[in-house]
């Protein structure tokens, strides 16, 4: 991505990770969106080929440094790239001093997370507004009826903090669903 000149002049112009080349390269740290400055880190290219670089561990010496940059988009960076060097000495060592804010770890680390998946009891991914049929009848707790093998629940909404519920309508009622219990139309 082509960098701004105010993102270019947040460090003189120079990378923000190295500190020793001229920045080219605006790079925005995910999932934030590249439309804030804030969200984004200027970097040369030497750094911005080897972000995905995992041989690349003497190059990110210079995060030692850049860790300590008081923007979160460039620490959450460092941090980030650090992660994939923890077992190395000098990565430990910095991690161990290093005391960064509580919201830019979570950035950091957000690269890493992977997203809750839904599914039925034939290992098919369930996504919201799936129809899907029950594959053995169960007792609603609560309510005064049992749902049926058989039953299609219709457009179907994920639990996100459960990947082993739904929620779907029966009976013109909303009740949570195990995923073990379901097969997806």
């Amino acid at each position: 991505m082509s960098i701004s000149n105010q993102l270019k002049q947040r460090n003189g112009e120079m990378c923000e990770l190295c500190n020793t080349q001229n920045a080219n390269n605006a790079y925005t740290v995910s999932p934030k969106s590249d439309e804030q400055i804030e969200n984004q880190v200027a970097l040369c290219d030497t750094c911005f080929k080897a972000i995905d670089d995992t041989d690349a561990s003497f190059h990110w010496r210079c995060l030692e440094g850049s860790i300590w940059n008081p923007e979160p988009s460039v620490q959450a960076l460092s941090y980030r790239i650090m992660q994939h060097f923890k077992n190395e000495e000098w990565v430990s060592s910095v991690l161990n001093n290093v005391d960064l804010d509580e919201n830019v770890v979570e950035w950091a680390m957000s690269a890493f997370q992977v997203a809750d998946v839904h599914k039925d009891a034939f290992g098919n991914i369930l996504e919201n507004g799936d129809n899907v049929v029950l594959t053995q009848a169960l007792n609603v707790k609560g309510t005064s009826f049992t749902a049926s093998k058989g039953v299609v629940v219709k457009r179907i909404k994920l639990v996100h903090d459960n990947p082993e519920h739904i929620e779907g309508k029966i009976n013109d009622q909303v009740i949570v669903i195990l995923c073990k219990f379901v097969k997806k139309l």
